[in-house]
């Protein structure tokens, strides 16, 4: 293997195994001396890799942890394997790891052989996930054409659906997508509307990326998450939300999701949850219901309604059988 920069991204892949490599092993694996791996491993240093190598009979080259992540090298099984798992994290399926996922999953798929993709979305469409969040569903390359349009500074366009069913389409220069650990939203400037916009990215589809680049608009308030929120405040109903709970707190927060706020503790084995709420509160009594403890909603008025009529639901459900 004469070619320098193919022998050394093989043996890079082989250093990046969970072992020791001998120096001859390494050798026999890519067809060459001795002396041309060790020359290869400072190669690889110089390069910022931080490759260890130890003694004796049972020693050999190891990649080690660094100070900085370098570059990986993918085969393509693993590359497959990433692809999917950072397509269920966008989905999702672990709170807390979702913009991250789209953003690491928008620079694989830039690269990633058409092949892959197909093996990807192939396996994406054959499995069935168990885990999953509260919100609708959206498409991962809708989350990635619009993360690459937004990282680019490109004008994006799409045809979105508004709230009362209603077609239209859009050209916006994209900000920020904004998970709330039950939906995506899109903070982007509308060209034709000429001014800021939130967009629900479960409404959105055929996204495309048009190639204009644009220079990036300042927002009119500190940054897009606080403009999401600003904006939701003014569409929706703000409501205080006081519940008691007999269970202790720790079990609550436990099952309780972030989005409805974190309780108190009000006692050994009590607490409270007092916050501001703009979410349905169809919604909200759902996910009461389903804490598994007693509790008891003093405000808003509206929400024991709708516990009244859930409870009377299951009631009636439950009687029919």
């Amino acid at each position: 293997m004469t070619d320098t920069p193919v022998r050394l991204l093989n043996l890079l892949s082989l250093l990046q195994t969970p072992r020791e490599w001998p120096g001859s092993e390494l050798a026999d694996r890519l067809g060459v001396s001795a002396r041309t791996i060790r020359r290869d491993i400072e190669r690889l240093r110089d390069l910022g890799y931080p490759v260890q190598a130890t003694m004796g009979a049972e020693g050999g080259y190891r990649l080690a942890a660094g100070a900085a992540l370098p570059p990986l090298v993918l085969d393509d099984e693993e590359a497959v394997a990433i692809a999917v798992g950072l397509r269920a994290g966008a989905g999702h399926a672990v709170e807390g790891i979702e913009e991250a996922s789209v953003r690491a999953l928008a620079k694989l798929e830039q690269v990633l052989p058409s092949r892959l993709r197909h093996r990807v979305s192939a396996l994406q469409a054959a499995t069935v996930p168990l885990t999953g969040g509260d919100g609708a569903t959206v498409d991962p390359r809708t989350l990635t054409v619009i993360a690459s349009a937004a990282t680019g500074n490109e004008r994006l366009r799409f045809a979105y659906r508004t709230g009362d069913g209603t077609e239209t389409k859009r050209l916006v220069e994209p900000n920020r997508l904004i998970s709330t650990g039950r939906r995506w939203y899109l903070v982007a400037y509308d060209i034709d509307r000429d001014d800021w916009r939130t967009f629900r990215v479960d409404r959105v589809s055929e996204p495309f990326a048009t190639g204009a680049r644009f220079a990036p608009r300042e927002l009119p308030v500190a940054d897009a998450a606080e403009f999401l929120k600003r904006s939701m405040a003014r569409l929706q109903p703000t409501y205080r939300l006081v519940a008691a709970f007999r269970a202790p707190v720790e079990f609550v927060a436990a099952r309780l999701p972030n989005w409805l706020g974190s309780p108190t503790p009000d006692g050994d084995d009590a607490c409270r949850l007092d916050v501001m709420t703009s979410d349905a509160l169809e919604w909200v009594a759902f996910r009461l219901a389903m804490l598994d403890c007693e509790f008891t909603v003093e405000e808003p008025r509206e929400l024991v309604e709708r516990l009244e009529e859930l409870g009377a639901r299951i009631s009636r459900a439950a009687a029919a059988r």
